[in-house]
């Protein structure tokens, strides 16, 4: 390197303002080095003298100095600050490494006894948990010193050499010594506070008078070392002029690469005649004089935006030059000589307030800085700016500076660049290891140290620094010199000058200057951006975390929006490649999958939609908001794949549907069609949250409707094997408490899977989501009525059994062969019959499937389905078909039938059958067997949508060989016939001799959920009705034969002619048990010898009327045992109300015949027969009730038709005439209080549910009412010559119910035409003419 010439000033003017020479900036840095260690004096040792001579010389400069300082003083500032600063928490741990060394000896500036001793007792407490808990939390740097003083004390007082007063001013070293060791702690640690080293610079400060006015105390190299109040010096300070005591001298030396011999010689040359404390006190004033001059250096109002921002700046440079002014003053007197009074403020150490201050040297981040003594701040303010120039005007105003280069700015970036440089080579080289941890900061703390010391010099303010720092860290990472890392590094210290400093605030070229940094910096990542999406979909938040807080940071600053640069042109450019990349991947994977080998034509789509789903979700979760506000990947990849697969699957649409369809087989099945409904469902929903503004339009609903009828066909054809492999695995053995089997079970799990199916497609279309159900529901609808009929259908092979196959336990057939021995009469004997638990389970299942069937009604909210399709159907079209029509016909009975074989005693075994028009059976009822007056009370549903007629045919049943046919009459079901919807009661006479009673009602058939559930709760009802009449059909002619007039004629025949009725009902009751196999538990309780034999008493007592039917209770013991057993509880309390029900009718048919105008055979019963037969119901009735422990509970008990059969004895033996008198009158009455209209026939809706059931019932039970007048006329039909009265009679009722119905009818269609009236819309009139 060239020699320099410091001889004159002269060659300031030679150096080029607008190049910067590495010579140039070597002269400039080195002056600012050499300047540091000036206002930093280095102490030459020499040799001890002798102790001080007198005691009193030693105790008066002690006092001196405790005069001008204390503790409090030094405090005060910061108990009076605005808050405290926190040092950073590895501060302790650096710390107790120092103090560990020091109490050891091993730190050689720190060898003083005294130190050590006070060092180590703090080490000692600073040790303590407690104690390091404490500051960890606090971390005040106050409260260390404090505890640091505390301590020293303790151990400075109890110092014998220390006398008197002395301790205190030892304790004011030991103060300062600890705040060196604080400040050399600091630099070991990074991210220091500039307010921290601020703070400690200020201390220092306040000590090193107090220090300096004691002759015995020399001062070492960075501050104040102690040489102990013990030892004086023979001479006084002087100054070295090595440049080995020159820290920062030899910074600059090696970083110019300047041997130590002609950097020895450049330092003597310059030093006194260019480098002197009273030059640098002259570039002060003059930089003071140039603001108020308005001069370009440092600054001027055309720099900043706002006054407010200039006077801001104008303050705090004034201020800082100021205070740099008084803190050269207080280490140099002399200077004050040459500076005017008015420049400098008044000194006064005890009152002085710190000032918040904008430029404390700037904390680099990785780094620690390290300021000369020039660099403190002092605590001084109050200068009035006005007269700082007042005095000097000797000094031009202008660019003449000692130590402040031609453009200082640009010197320093340069320096700058020197010092990234020389620390980077230094990182590559081998002495630094691989595994070494280096700051990202780049800068060393020398080379940090110096920079601020030329910043401080030459005026850079923080806003500048930071600028620079960011755009040189730029160039080297566009050169790969360094990492991205350094980038954010770089940056926090840009955030860290402007939390100081408001932008507002900065000069207006350091702000263009960041915001060209800043956009530079936006397009450099930008551009990283760009190519990063290249990785989409499978972009991650790590391939982004880099540079993406960057930008982020970049974007929110603003900054940029200096420049004319179109941000949103730059973004666009991405987004562009976010789709372009989408449409690529996309692309490439549906060719890949449509390319595989074997698949059908769902499962690439299906795949892609998963694919598709998967990758938006996880792009959402790592990228949750949009990237600089605008770019949301998410929306973009969902606004370019989305659409895509929707037309891939409108393109699709055809070939789907017809592979979705071509046989039992499909190439696509269907669940892969739902699978992708799903998907596509999920898209669409992703895509309007996404894209809101997006016009993609996909109607679902009508692309899959088909799909979901075709299922919905499938549906309807499985139904029928649930139902058969329900049952066919059913063993009909009750199952927990209910009693049910399992087939009822799993044929609703069945029923229930596509119910679930459904609902869980959520789809969009409420209207056609109600379609589907109400077709699932007339699906459902036809499995019950087919479980119905198989279940009944075993459940009457088990109830009739053909003789080949089943036969009665031996022990009933031995009982029968006896019975029939010792028969009073030979009158044929009923077989009991003993039902078998499978016949009550499946009456169990009947019931269960109620609950079912409800509990599915709900599930589906049917009525809420129902109200939808109600209120979103779509006008009803013009009809190309007919109406369809549901009646139901019922078979009730039938009278008059003759015997085929001409015998008066043959019977018939009577059954019905429907046909159409082709001969086709539509409807059987059961066999009703030896009666010629059969009831059947079988209901069946048949649809027609035209005039249909029907034969009935009544076939008596042969064991072998054809069915003979009794009797034929013919029906013709026509909807104009039964449009009223009403119930008709149909007498029609057979083609042979008889009639059969058909009763008829008809309702329209609708596609409506409601009617399908209704019509499955009927087939419910019908089928337990059917189990429950032919269960009483067992059990009545058992009940008939007990209850019969023969009975009752053989107890008082017995008793009229002597016999011993009691031995022969005993033998009778005892051979029924031994048929039964004894199951009865109520023991034989014999009868007295003094009663046996009873001849020819003159009164029937209870007990011999009770034996009479004693079998019977012996039947309902042995059967109510299985049926308590094995039936429900509602099962066992519907059975036994209906066998009560039956046996009243049997105890009303011993005592009237039924209503008819045919003359009856019937005669009239004694009193004593009647009264026979009413303590009979009474030994039922109490039987059954069995003080409320019985199988029926009273209110079924005392019934309506209890009270009409307790109402025959009162009419019984009324005179034939007064009983006609009496039926006139009730008949009278009650035509005057029937209502009006008769009821609309019970309708599939009114049994949609269990509860539209229970109150059909209610309404039922309410309108029961007395038939007084049809008892009196039955009674009637006893008597001779009453048969014209009774057929005049019922003509009469007959007439005027009829009469009553027209009138009522009338009545109706009134109030529907008024009803049309009020809702037709009268013509708009015309406008009136003027």
């Amino acid at each position: 390197m060239s020699r320099r010439s410091y001889d004159s000033f002269a060659h300031e003017s030679r150096v080029s303002k607008n190049r910067v020479t590495d010579d140039d900036l070597f002269d400039y840095v080195l002056r600012v080095a050499l300047l540091s260690y000036l206002m930093t004096p280095k102490v030459a040792e020499s040799p001890k003298t002798q102790h001080v001579s007198t005691e009193s010389r030693e105790h008066s400069s002690r006092l001196s100095a405790l005069s001008n300082f204390s503790i409090g003083d030094m405090f005060r500032d910061v108990r009076d600050g605005s808050k405290s600063v926190k040092f950073p928490e590895k501060l302790l741990k650096v710390l107790e490494q120092k103090l560990q060394n020091i109490a050891m000896g091993k730190e050689a500036a720190y060898s003083d006894q005294l130190v050590r001793r006070t060092m180590g007792k703090f080490y000692g407490q600073f040790m303590v948990d407690t104690f390091k808990r404490q500051m960890k939390e606090n971390r005040k740097i106050e409260e260390l010193i404090l505890m640091f003083a505390t301590h020293a004390t303790s151990v400075l007082k109890k110092e014998p050499t220390l006398a008197g007063e002395g301790w205190k001013l030892e304790l004011n070293n030991q103060i300062a010594q600890f705040i060196k060791l604080l400040r050399e702690s600091l630099r070991s640690v990074n991210h220091v506070s500039p307010e921290l080293l601020s703070r400690l610079d200020t201390y220092t400060a306040k000590l090193a008078p107090t220090i300096s006015q004691n002759p015995g105390y020399s001062q070492s190299d960075s501050g104040y070392d102690s040489a102990s109040v013990r030892g004086d010096k023979d001479s006084g300070p002087v100054i070295s002029s090595s440049i080995a005591d020159m820290i920062l001298v030899k910074v600059t030396g090696d970083l110019f690469k300047i041997p130590e011999s002609a950097l020895q010689a450049e330092v003597d040359k310059v030093r006194g005649s260019v480098v002197s404390e009273k030059a640098a006190m002259t570039d002060l004033k003059t930089c003071l004089k140039n603001i108020n001059a308005g001069a370009p250096f440092p600054g001027r109002r055309e720099d900043f935006e706002s006054d407010a921002a200039w006077q801001h700046w104008r303050t705090l440079e004034t201020t800082h030059l100021q205070q740099l002014m008084v803190i050269m003053v207080q280490f140099n007197p002399s200077l004050a000589k040459s500076t005017p009074s008015d420049i400098l403020p008044s000194i006064n150490t005890s009152n002085a307030g710190r000032p918040g201050s904008l430029y404390s040297q700037l904390d680099s981040p990785g780094a620690l800085r390290h300021s000369s003594i020039s660099s403190r701040r002092s605590l001084f303010v109050g200068v009035d700016m006005d007269d700082t120039a007042e005095g000097d005007d000797e000094l031009p105003v202008g660019h003449h500076f000692t130590f402040i280069p031609p453009n200082p700015k640009k010197f320093y970036k340069r320096l700058v660049e020197y010092c990234l440089i020389a620390d980077l080579e230094r990182m590559m080289s081998p002495e630094v290891d691989d595994n070494d941890e280096v700051s990202l900061g780049i800068l060393s703390p020398p080379h940090i140290e110096l920079i601020n010391e030329c910043a401080l010099r030459w005026r850079i303010p923080h806003s500048y620094r930071a600028a620079c720092f960011l755009d040189l860290v730029k160039q080297f990472y566009e050169r790969n010199d360094v990492p991205l890392e350094c980038i954010p590094e770089a940056l926090q210290n840009v955030t860290k000058v402007i939390q100081e400093s408001e932008l507002e605030f900065w000069p207006v070229p350091d702000v263009d200057y960041l915001a060209n940094v800043y956009a530079a910096l936006f397009n450099v990542f930008l551009s990283s951006l760009y190519h990063s999406m290249d990785a989409i979909p499978n972009l991650k938040q790590s391939d982004l975390k880099n540079f993406l807080p960057i930008l982020d940071h970049i974007h929110e600053s603003t900054l940029i929006s200096r420049f004319d640069i179109d941000i949103g042109a730059r973004v666009q450019d991405v987004q562009d490649r976010v789709r372009q990349v989408s449409a690529e991947w996309y692309d490439g994977n549906m060719r890949e999958k449509q390319s595989a080998p074997g698949v059908n034509r769902a499962l690439p789509l299906l795949l892609m939609t998963d694919e598709i789903e998967t990758a938006a979700k996880a792009l959402d979760k790592r990228f949750p908001e949009p990237i600089l506000g605008k770019l949301d990947i998410v929306s973009l990849y969902v606004e370019v794949a989305v659409p895509r697969l929707v037309n891939d699957l409108r393109t699709s649409q055809k070939r789907l549907f017809e592979s979705s369809m071509n046989g039992p087989t499909p190439d696509v099945p269907i669940q892969d069609i739902f699978a992708l409904y799903r998907r596509t469902t999920t898209l669409m929903g992703m895509y309007r949250a996404f894209v809101p503004d997006g016009d993609l339009e996909l109607d679902i609903p009508a692309f899959f409707e088909p799909y979901v009828r075709q299922w919905l066909v499938n549906t309807d054809d499985k139904t029928k094997n649930w139902v058969e492999a329900a049952i066919t695995h059913d063993k009909f053995e009750a199952e927990g408490a209910a009693g049910h089997s399992s087939s009822i079970v799993d044929l609703f799990d069945s029923l229930r899977s596509p119910i679930n199916f459904l609902q869980e497609l959520k789809w969009e279309d409420t209207y056609q989501e109600g379609r589907f159900f109400t077709s699932l529901a007339k699906t459902i609808s036809k499995a019950i009525d087919h479980y119905c009929r198989s279940v009944e259908s075993l459940f009457l092979n088990e109830m009739f059994p053909r003789p080949s196959e089943y036969l009665q336990p031996q022990k009933s057939s031995a009982w029968l062969e006896k019975a029939r021995q010792i028969a009073i009469t030979g009158e044929k004997r009923v077989e009991p019959f003993n039902f078998r638990p499978e016949s009550c389970v499946k009456l169990n299942n009947i019931e269960a499937a109620r609950k079912l069937l409800d509990n599915m009604y709900n599930q589906m909210e049917a009525d809420k389905i129902a109200e939808v399709i109600r209120a979103s159907a779509p006008p009803v079209p013009e009809k190309t078909q007919r109406d369809t029509f549901l009646f139901s016909v019922k078979i009730a009975i039938a009278e008059g039938l003759v015997p085929l074989d001409s015998s008066p005693s043959s019977k018939l075994d009577t059954f019905v059958t429907l046909s159409d028009e082709a001969g086709t059976r539509l409807a059987k009822t059961r066999t009703i067997y030896e009666s010629l007056s059969p009831r059947w009370d079988e209901t069946f549903d048949l649809s027609v949508d035209k005039p249909l007629w029907l034969m009935v045919s009544v076939r008596d049943r042969a064991l072998v060989g054809k069915h003979d046919i009794v009797g034929r009459a013919y029906l013709c079901l026509d909807p104009r016939r039964f449009s009223d919807f009403l119930s008709h009661e149909l007498w029609m006479d057979l083609d042979t001799q008889g009639k059969i009673l058909v009763r008829v009602s008809m309702e329209g058939e609708k596609d409506d959920i409601l009617f399908h559930f209704g019509r499955a709760f009927r087939s419910l009802k019908r089928a337990e009705g059917d189990m429950l009449r032919i269960f009483i059909d067992k059990m009545s002619p058992f009940i008939q034969q007990c209850l019969s007039r023969n009975v009752i004629k053989t107890l008082i025949k017995s008793r009229d002619q002597g016999m011993d009725y009691n031995k022969a009902l005993g033998n009778v009751t005892a051979l029924y048990r031994q048929a039964l196999g004894n199951t009865s538990s109520e023991p034989q309780i014999p009868l007295p010898s003094a009663e046996k034999p009873r001849i020819r008493p003159e009164e029937l007592t209870d007990v011999e009327i009770e034996q009479a039917i004693l079998p019977l209770f012996d039947y309902f013991d042995a059967n109510l045992q299985t049926l308590n057993t094995y039936l429900s509880d509602t099962a066992k309390e519907m059975v036994m109300g209906r066998v009560w029900k039956e046996i009243l009718g049997i105890i009303e048919g011993l005592l009237i015949p039924p209503l008819s105008d045919i003359a009856s055979d019937m005669k009239p019963l004694s009193d004593k027969e009647v009264d026979i037969v009413f303590r009979w119901l009474k030994f039922l009735r109490d039987y059954f009730y069995a003080n409320g422990e019985g199988p029926v509970s009273q209110e079924v008990l005392n019934n309506q038709k209890h009270r009409d059969v307790l109402s025959i004895r009162l009419y019984y033996d009324w005179h034939t005439d007064a009983l006609m008198e009496e039926c006139v009158r009730m008949m009278q009455q009650s035509l005057r209080a029937a209502p009006s209209m008769k009821k609309r026939a019970k309708s599939v809706y009114s049994q949609r549910n269990l509860g539209t059931i229970k109150e059909r019932k209610k309404e039922k039970k309410q309108e029961a009412e007395s038939a007084s007048e049809q008892i009196i006329m039955r009674i009637l039909r006893m008597r001779p010559g009453t048969q014209e009265f009774i057929a005049q009679q019922l003509q009469i009722m007959a007439a005027m119910q009829a009469e009553h119905e027209a009138h009522a009818r009338e009545v109706e269609e009134r109030k529907l035409k008024r009803q049309q009236n009020r809702d037709t819309i009268p013509p708009v009139p015309a406008l009136p003419s003027h």
